[in-house]
């Protein structure tokens, strides 16, 4: 089972479970330890310190085993008094030293993410470093190894309430316990990732973009129907009035920067200056954006899903969200990181569609749709908790307040914009019900 690191840490419709299939390489670090002899220490070779890519459905019997057994674990750590506070408003990294190390320390050791035999100094070393990378993997936190305020808050999440959380979600995971399908897709709104799922194994993981708290992405069943290559983009009412008026009002030229026509109830062309953008008046008009992978919110493929809430799963040019922790980004819609990869899976029992001619109608800037033969079962889910057959188990934010704590989503969550900005993301639109 290879081992990798989860990265993480634009509006446009998509909508982690985990990873791509590519992670981005980790740019060079200017951190002043990074050159210290504890580098060298073999804490990164020991396989229990590390998080593999699992090819175990999230959807799976074997993960409902694995999620009874995490429970199990878990009652233990409550009975035992659960695990200490780990001091908050401060940064920990590699070389901080003090009580709050020490805390830190005895935390990851009741997880299991570090071993108790690496004892109570209080100095953050290579064995904290890599516990804590070990942590944010389970947790869907970029992998830098630095206890930000991300990290301790979710540290601090106290171990009686992630003891319900893996009861709560063991239940949904259970109503998934029969036959699926022998192909079939898996949407985890919370982890906001995508996995296809071929003969009981995971074949491609998928980093996604999911719908923003006020604009959520539905829990379904349903099935992939179509492929539509380079499609139009025609712009739904809800987000005419949500983000284009607003939009046109700050700037005029946003439809001609983005690619957007608009047109009369008889089909003819306007130009923008002919609406009253300081009024409703624009939801009186039609509006479709170019095609175009470099400016189209769709990108280059659209997966059309039979359902009654008008989304659907796309490509998208605004890539850079992929590397954001918070990937609640869109109006309900997922998009896909690797979309191609996903398409060519989609298309796998449609003769005559392999990667190499999926890439060729692409590159033709054409609009071909294909029928899917047969249709492929997908399932968009939400999963907060779960656990794997490795022992591993993982957590996601209850991003949508599904898990019935109460409480209030993180700080990022209730802004509706990604932990680190991302300014190729910043100026688009969210696509919804496209050419509904």
């Amino acid at each position: 089972m290879k081992t990798c690191r989860l990265s993480a840490p634009a509006l446009a419709c998509g909508a982690a479970a985990l990873i791509s299939l590519a992670p981005p390489a980790r740019a060079a670090s200017s951190d002043p330890y990074d050159g210290q002899a504890e580098w060298a220490q073999r804490y990164d070779a020991a396989e229990r310190l590390t998080v593999s890519r699992s090819t175990t459905p999230i959807l799976s019997p074997q993960t409902v085993a694995a999620t009874e057994e995490a429970i199990q674990r878990y009652q233990q750590i409550v009975a035992s008094g659960g695990w200490p506070t780990v001091p908050s408003g401060q940064q920990l990294r590699l070389g901080s030293s003090g009580p709050a190390v020490v805390a830190l320390r005895r935390r990851l050791i009741v997880s299991g993410d570090i071993g108790s035999e690496t004892g109570g100094s209080p100095v953050f070393d290579s064995y904290v470093e890599a516990g804590i990378r070990r942590f944010q993997a389970r947790h869907g936190i970029s992998e830098t190894g630095v206890v930000n305020q991300q990290t301790a808050a979710a540290l601090n999440v106290s171990a009686e309430t992630r003891l319900r959380q893996l009861e709560i979600n063991l239940v949904r995971l259970r109503s998934f316990s029969r036959d699926l399908g022998n192909r079939y897709v898996t949407a985890n709104i919370p982890a906001a990732s995508v996995e296809t799922v071929e003969n009981g194994a995971v074949v491609t993981h998928h980093i996604a973009g999911v719908g923003k708290i006020d604009r959520q992405s539905p829990v379904m069943q349903t099935k992939a129907i179509q492929i539509n290559f380079n499609p139009f983009w025609t712009v739904p009412a809800s987000v005419i009035r949500k983000d284009l008026i607003p939009k046109m009002q700050a700037d005029p030229n946003y439809l001609h920067d983005n690619h957007i026509r608009v047109y009369n109830k008889d089909n003819q062309e306007l130009q923008p200056e002919q609406i009253n953008w300081r009024s409703m008046e624009a939801l009186n008009y039609r509006f479709r954006q170019d095609t175009g992978g470099d400016f189209n919110s769709l990108g280059v493929v659209r997966i059309d899903i039979a359902n009654p809430y008008g989304v659907y799963m796309h490509d998208t040019p605004a890539k850079g969200v992929f590397g954001d922790d918070f990937r609640f980004v869109s109006s309900g819609c997922i998009r896909l990181q690797n979309v191609r990869d996903y398409v060519a899976w989609l298309l796998k029992e449609n003769p005559g569609w392999d990667r190499d001619h999926i890439d060729e109608v692409i590159r033709s800037g054409e609009r071909v749709d294909v029928k899917l033969e047969p249709a492929v079962p997908v399932y968009w889910v939400y999963v907060t908790a779960w656990g794997g057959p490795d022992g591993v188990t993982q957590f996601r934010e209850d991003i949508y307040l599904k898990d019935g704590f109460g409480g209030a989503p993180s700080a990022a969550a209730q802004q509706g914009r990604p932990v680190a900005q991302n300014t190729q993301s910043g100026n688009r639109l969210d696509p919804r019900d496209d050419e509904q």
